[in-house]
């Protein structure tokens, strides 16, 4: 929807509660991710999509022609993001397929881009499904409180929220398969469609949704614009099957071990090689030519997941690394 910043910063609402996950981009310790990040190797291919109200509370509310979401076409949410979206309105989906599965690898699987901002962030619930049929969702937490209801330029705050879709507006917001509880309909390592559901953002229990803990989501509420609701951008793939394509040439050089807490190795490099490694803003944080076998350390940064750039005379490969 139409972001009006400088209202929205004066409108926001801050939670309550102590902040129990990460911060928002650009603060240390953020799992945003950069569309332009090496981490992705794929973006969603197909898209259906079925619009929610202008306004779940007021369902007969009819704006350009339609009591629907209608900005956007579905088709802006297939590819790499770019900032072209499909709005989703109040409860609305989109099903987004790929042309090969996502599967859980170390770290984050996939990430979900939303065009809001730190100042108007719009909230959705993720799905998965390995059959089309039966889908599960993360478990999704709102920290933030349900004694207010947050208005239509408010916004809630990143710390406060968790495996909810829009927590970082403009950049990729990444999801973990593991986090999905076991269940013998899902095959973790076989994802052919990701489900992304609007989360309405009312209080009121007539219209509210609620996430793994029991809580209304608050979010901005009523966002009576054609284009309210989630604005869906893309889809981007962490960790996907490669179907046994070029598997031996793409095995060759391999991280060890992989998630490291001190240090790790790289096998199979044969030759003297440089090595650089990208946090997921895409920031150098370390950079050296190596030999096979030699010790890297990683004691010295933040837990999470990088990418790893190893270039020699005759190759250039990149790997996911996983601090712990």
């Amino acid at each position: 929807m139409k972001r009006i910043l400088s209202l929205m910063s004066l409108m926001s609402l801050s939670p309550v509660f102590a902040q129990s996950y990460a911060p928002e981009a650009g603060v240390a310790g953020s799992t945003a991710i950069e569309p332009n990040s090496p981490l992705f190797v794929a973006w969603a291919t197909g898209v259906t999509v079925e619009r929610g109200y202008v306004n779940k509370a007021n369902s007969s509310l009819v704006v350009s022609g339609s009591n629907r979401a209608s900005a956007g076409v579905p088709q802006n949410a297939v590819g790499p993001a770019n900032g072209s979206v499909v709005c989703l309105g109040d409860e609305g989906s989109a099903i987004l397929t790929f042309e090969l599965p996502i599967i859980n690898g170390p770290g984050f699987d996939f990430a979900v881009f939303e065009n809001g901002g730190p100042s108007f962030l719009e909230l959705g619930f993720v799905e998965v499904s390995s059959d089309g049929i039966n889908f599960f969702r993360f478990p999704a937490h709102s920290q933030t409180q349900t004694a207010t209801q947050i208005g239509t330029f408010g916004t809630p705050s990143a710390p406060f929220l968790n495996n909810l879709a829009g927590k970082y507006g403009s950049k990729g917001t990444p999801f973990d398969l593991t986090d999905i509880p076991d269940n013998q309909l899902l095959d973790k390592n076989k994802i052919t469609h990701v489900k992304v559901i609007d989360v309405v953002g009312s209080i009121d229990p007539l219209y509210a949704t609620y996430d793994s803990h029991g809580n209304a989501v608050n979010d901005s509420f009523p966002t009576p614009f054609n284009s309210g609701g989630f604005d869906l951008d893309a889809v981007g793939v962490i960790h996907q099957s490669t179907l046994g394509i070029d598997d031996a040439s793409r095995k060759a050089i391999a991280l060890y071990p992989n998630p490291a807490s001190e240090k790790f190795y790289i096998r199979n490099l044969e030759e003297t090689g440089k090595i650089t490694i990208y946090d997921l803003s895409g920031r150098i944080v370390f950079e050296k030519n190596i030999q096979d076998e030699e010790a890297i350390p990683v004691s010295g940064l933040n837990t999470g997941m990088y990418i790893v750039e190893i270039h020699t005379g005759t190759k250039k490969v990149n790997e996911r690394l996983v601090v712990k």
